[in-house]
This record gives C-alpha cells, sequence and structure tokens, in this order.
C-alpha cells in the first residue's frame, strides 16, 4: 500500500506571506528610486551649456576645416582623373586610325604576296615599271615596320594611361570616403550641439546668442549692429587705415558679408564658413588664397598681434581651426559657427594662434 504523502506547506502563509509582500513591493520601490536617480542626467546651468556648446562648435569647425581640405583635394583628384581619361580617349581614336591604316597595308601585301617576285618580272608586260614598283613595295615595308612599332608605342602609353586613371580613381574614392567621414563627424558635433541649446529658455538662448555676437558688434566704432545692410563703409571711424588698396577691397568685401549665415563648407556669395569667408574676401581684392585655415596662414608675411593692420587674417587655436579678418581697433569679421551670421567680434574672444598678411 502506498505510503501517503503529506502537503508541502508554503513557509508563510495568511497574514505573514501578505505582510513580507509589502515589505518586499516597498524595497523594490525604494531599489528603483535610488537606481533611477543614480543614472538620472544632471540638469546643466547655461554656463555649463555654453560651454560643452562652444566646444561641439569648435571640434565641428576643425571638422569642416578637414573637410574643406580633403574637398579640395578630392577635386583636383577628379580633374586629374577627367584629364586622363580625355588624353586616353584621343589616344585611342589615334590608336584605332593606325590600327585600320596597318589593316589596308596588310589586306594589300596579302593579296599580292602569292606570287614569287622572279614570276612576277617574267609575267610583267613592263619589266622596267615592275622594278620600280618593287623598290617602293620595300619602301613600303619599312613604313609597314614603323606603323607597326608606332602601333605598339600607343598601346604601351595607352596603357600607362589606363594603368595611372585607375591609380588616380583609386585615390578619388579614398578622399570621398574621408569627405563622408567628415560631413558625419560635423553632423553629430552640430546637432549635439542643438540638442544642449534646446534645453534654454527662450531668454537664456537670447543671452547665448547675445554672449559673442551683438555686444561684440555694438562695440565695434562706426557700427550699429552685425544686421546693418549690405555697402556699410569699409572700415570703421577712428581706426587705422587698411596697409593698402587690396586689402582695404578685402575689408569692403567682408563687410558686406555681414548678417549672411554660416554653412559649413561655404564660399559664398550667400553663405560663408569661416576661412571660405577670409577667402572670398580676398579674392574680391585679386589675391587667390588656399581653401583651409591651416594653409591660410603660411600664405603672405607673418604678422606680431601687435603690429595688426585692417585686412590681415587672424588665427585662432593650436590647431589652426579658426580665422577672421581683422578691421582694427581689436575687432575683426568672422563666420563663427552655425546659427551665428558673419558678424564682429573681438579678436581675444577666442586663444589667438597667429596672424599674416597676404600679398
Amino acid at each position: 500500500m502506498a505510503a501517503h504523502r503529506k502537503p508541502r506547506q508554503h513557509p508563510l502563509t495568511g497574514p505573514a506571506a501578505r505582510t513580507a509582500a509589502t515589505l518586499a513591493l516597498a524595497g523594490a520601490a525604494t531599489a528603483t528610486a535610488f537606481e533611477g536617480s543614480g543614472h538620472a542626467e544632471p540638469r546643466l546651468t547655461p554656463a555649463q551649456v555654453k560651454a560643452k556648446v562652444d566646444s561641439l562648435y569648435h571640434d565641428a569647425e576643425v571638422a569642416t576645416e578637414a573637410y574643406n581640405g580633403a574637398k579640395e583635394k578630392a577635386d583636383g583628384t577628379q580633374k586629374s582623373v577627367a584629364a586622363l581619361q580625355d588624353e586616353a580617349a584621343r589616344k585611342t581614336d589615334r590608336l584605332n586610325s593606325a590600327r585600320n591604316a596597318l589593316g589596308s597595308i596588310a589586306t594589300a601585301q596579302y593579296r599580292t604576296g602569292g606570287v614569287a617576285p622572279a614570276l612576277q618580272l617574267m609575267l610583267s608586260s613592263d619589266p622596267q615599271r615592275y622594278l620600280d614598283d618593287a623598290a617602293f613595295q620595300e619602301r613600303a615595308g619599312d613604313r609597314t615596320a614603323n606603323a607597326v612599332a608606332g602601333v605598339r608605342k600607343q598601346l604601351a602609353e595607352l596603357k600607362r594611361l589606363h594603368t595611372a586613371a585607375d591609380g588616380r580613381l583609386g585615390e578619388l574614392r579614398e578622399r570621398q570616403a574621408e569627405l563622408r567621414r567628415q560631413k558625419e563627424t560635423i553632423k553629430s558635433k552640430i546637432d549635439s550641439a542643438q540638442a544642449l541649446l534646446a534645453q534654454l529658455t527662450a531668454e537664456q538662448r537670447a543671452a547665448y546668442d547675445g554672449e559673442d555676437g551683438d555686444r561684440a558688434d555694438a562695440s565695434a566704432p562706426g557700427r550699429a549692429s552685425r544686421s546693418s545692410a549690405p555697402g556699410a563703409p569699409a572700415a570703421p571711424a577712428g581706426l587705422l587705415p587698411a596697409p593698402s588698396g587690396r586689402a582695404a577691397a578685402a575689408v569692403a568685401f567682408a563687410y558686406t558679408a555681414l548678417g549672411k549665415p554660416y554653412v559649413w563648407g561655404a564660399t559664398g556669395p550667400s553663405s560663408f564658413d569661416c576661412s571660405g569667408l577670409t577667402q572670398a574676401a580676398w579674392g574680391a581684392a585679386g589675391v587667390a588664397l588656399p581653401r583651409t585655415t591651416y594653409t591660410q596662414i603660411n600664405s603672405g608675411a607673418r604678422v606680431a598681434r601687435s603690429a595688426l593692420a585692417p585686412g590681415d587674417l587672424v588665427f585662432f587655436y593650436s590647431g589652426i581651426s579658426h580665422v577672421g579678418l581683422y578691421i582694427g581697433g581689436g575687432q575683426m569679421i568672422h563666420a563663427p559657427h552655425p546659427g551665428a551670421p558673419v558678424r564682429i567680434a573681438p579678436i581675444d574672444q577666442m586663444p589667438f594662434a597667429g596672424a599674416t598678411r597676404p600679398a
């Protein structure tokens, strides 16, 4: 007979079980609360937001200058590839013509080559004419050999061009990949900065926008605000004149750009990034500057900060990632960053790295 088993008893039942469950839930809620508070992002102060946004915009500008340099190289490579392809197409046409001519010679030789020269002399009704023709054919044979050698040379040259074009195409793909990477970096930095700015109140955002904008403009002699219309005077009143007509023309152009938006990679006329603005300004004066900040600093003579004059290029940060156009009185016109249009600002606003005076 099977033994009767005693039913298993739960350790806690009735009121004791309810009490234990209540304590467990309370403990879990407390733990969740502590866990949530431990991972909650502390709200940044406006000053902290500004510091982070400024850092993100600076990083974006570093990436922008890298993008500008990569794009300049990619554009040059693209032109080189196109030139090689055009040259290869022309040589292919000439090669085809040479091949056709060689084919015609080969066909004629085949048609007459089946009769021995002695028999042709015996059968000829005009032996002298035959001898003249034979001498001509011998000379034609020399020309045929030269034609064959020419075709071989053209084939070798065409192969060289195709190899060079393939190599340049490989470089172009690498530089296009670099452009895509730089674009992603720029977009990521700008998106992060805009997300931080979205945390500010309207009043705080206005204060941030005016931090390096309206007050800087208002402090410039002879300027009412950065929103003044194009065609403003070439230099503020009371400041030193530009050292040359070209420098004055560059400054005048920079004034016409005031208020235009910052767009990374832009060189005008409706928008600019920092080096795009200085390149366009000096371009209007007839001086061709390179595209990036780190190449523009090597254009012209270096100038000490104490000897700055209107039209000089002023550079900032250790990596030479920002540039402005000096206008005198410690002020410059520059394209600051996304969301901030071309404006007047003091040069002591950023870490000064050097200056140069284009020729």
